[in-house]
């Protein structure tokens, strides 16, 4: 078993001041694979602290010499790649293939995406020609609190992470105590391209006493957390007593509406899509909406997809997916699953229960629901699961009112071959993103959602300017 327990604060490798543990469970056989330190106040404390002392001068460093160390970042990181991709496969489950080409190959992308903005990005500019006089700055926020999730985790730690580095901020990551592994090691890198000491700082942890001692810290001046929306509100709570920033990436609902004109692979494209990542994805199209003339054959090419679709043990080279990430995980969506069947869905194909064969491990049966109304539980809980619901409409107008009849705003997802009708749905469709005809959203794009899906944007400039201040000065001459 790996040991974790030290954290990174100031610079430096250090003892935790708690003494109680976490064990890291491996979820493809049930077995802890690591133990690290679950961190408390002092341990908060003396890294808020280590951040605040860093500001006064990093927040003052040049764009020049923050590119220097962002591109050695990235250089080493890709040295590091592939024990990156090892660490989420262990932590999480990811399957190798996967953790390596998409899991540890997001990061690498949100580095090399944030490098070339930080290259291009004016931190001081003229309001415009009409007030030569005036003048805009573009200021780090502060000291940061970085919570991130476990289903993406060099993903979401890039995005936040990297952009944090690239304006000046100092910061303090928690990352998921399900998966810190993988976080260990880019703070590890971070540590060999010599960025300033308390410039970055790393404290494991859980929600309830690490995260809330971070996000209630008077000398925090910005959360960026993603994660499940009841934790974002509490974390929204918190952030209000002093008016921190706040940036949040929280749960989804998507809808893929699927029209007669999708192209021919749109059906299965969607169920990969839901299933992708054990369905461990905020943004998975996990409500498929299918127009009613092509509704029976869809359901029979999703049954068949389903039935065949691989589940297999993370270490095995190849497409299939892993486990989910814990037995709390596991157990939720079994319940819901169950619950689908309780309210009268018809169970296309998988079900509740492990995979033939996959005895010991957190894995789920890829399952299919037909016949869902936006009633449903299935339809209208985030079930963070390989689990999908299918929706039949008659009508545009009809399927986007039952895409819009959530909560959630995260992503969308339209398949047909009528532009003018991607147009007009497009724009009706209340979500931060909205993916055609499998195109996918560009990693520099704008990642985040609308209502209860969160606040703010993360990746490329907008994720940036999260990360600043603006100041107008007036008189500059």
């Amino acid at each position: 078993m790996l040991d974790k327990k030290n954290f990174y604060i100031d610079g430096q490798w250090v003892n935790s001041k708690s003494s109680q543990e976490i064990k890291v469970i491996n979820p493809a056989n049930e077995q802890e694979c690591a133990v690290i330190s679950l961190g408390n106040k002092d341990d908060v404390n003396s890294a808020v602290a280590a951040a605040k002392k860093a500001y006064s001068s990093w927040s003052f460093s040049t764009k020049e010499q923050r590119l220097e160390l962002l591109e050695k970042l990235y250089e080493n990181y890709k040295k590091r790649w592939n024990d990156i991709a090892e660490a989420i496969t262990l932590e999480m489950g990811a399957p190798k293939d996967f953790a390596t080409q998409l899991q540890a190959g997001t990061g690498a992308s949100h580095i090399k995406s944030f490098i070339r903005y930080l290259k291009n990005f004016e931190f001081e500019k003229p309001l415009g020609d009409h007030a030569p006089n005036q003048r805009l700055i573009y200021e780090p926020k502060g000291v940061c609190a970085l919570i991130t999730p476990w289903n993406w985790p060099m993903n979401q730690v890039c995005l936040k992470v990297i952009p944090a580095l690239a304006s000046g901020c100092t910061m303090i990551l928690k990352p998921s105590e399900l998966a810190p592994l993988s976080s260990m090691i880019l703070a590890e890198i971070i540590d060999e391209v010599k960025f300033p000491a308390g410039v970055f700082n790393l404290v494991n942890g859980d929600g309830a006493t690490t995260g809330d001692a971070l996000t209630s810290h008077p000398d925090v001046n910005m959360i960026s957390f993603t994660g499940s929306t009841r934790a974002g509100a509490l974390i929204s709570q918190n952030a209000a007593k002093d008016f921190k920033r706040v940036s949040l990436e929280l749960g989804g609902k998507g809808a893929n509406i699927i029209f007669k004109d999708a192209d021919p692979e749109a059906i299965e494209r969607g169920a990969l899509r839901c299933f992708r990542n054990s369905g461990q994805s905020c943004n998975a199209p996990t409500r498929m909406l299918v127009e009613k003339s092509i509704y029976n054959e869809a359901i029979e090419r999703l049954k068949k997809y389903t039935e065949e679709f691989k589940v297999d043990d993370p270490t095995k080279e190849g497409d299939h997916i892993g486990p989910v990430i814990s037995e709390v995980q596991y157990n939720k969506i079994q319940t819901l699953i169950q619950k689908g069947i309780d309210e009268g869905a018809k169970l296309v194909a998988g079900g509740v229960g492990k995979p033939s064969g996959l005895d010991k491990g957190y894995y789920v049966k890829p399952t299919v629901f037909a016949d869902v109304n936006n009633n449903m539980e299935i339809a209208k809980t985030e079930i963070f699961g390989p689990v999908l619901s299918v929706i039949p409409f008659e009508t545009e107008e009809e399927a986007i009112q039952i895409a819009n009849d959530t909560p959630y705003g995260l992503t969308n997802y339209i398949q047909t071959q009528d532009p003018e009708k991607v147009k007009r749905v497009a724009r009706k469709l209340r979500s931060g993103m909205v993916d055609v005809n499998g195109a996918g959203i560009a990693v520099d794009a704008p990642f985040g959602g609308f209502k209860h899906s969160g606040i703010g944007r993360e990746a490329g400039e907008h994720g940036l300017e999260e990360f600043l201040e603006v100041k107008a000065v007036g008189g500059w001459s």
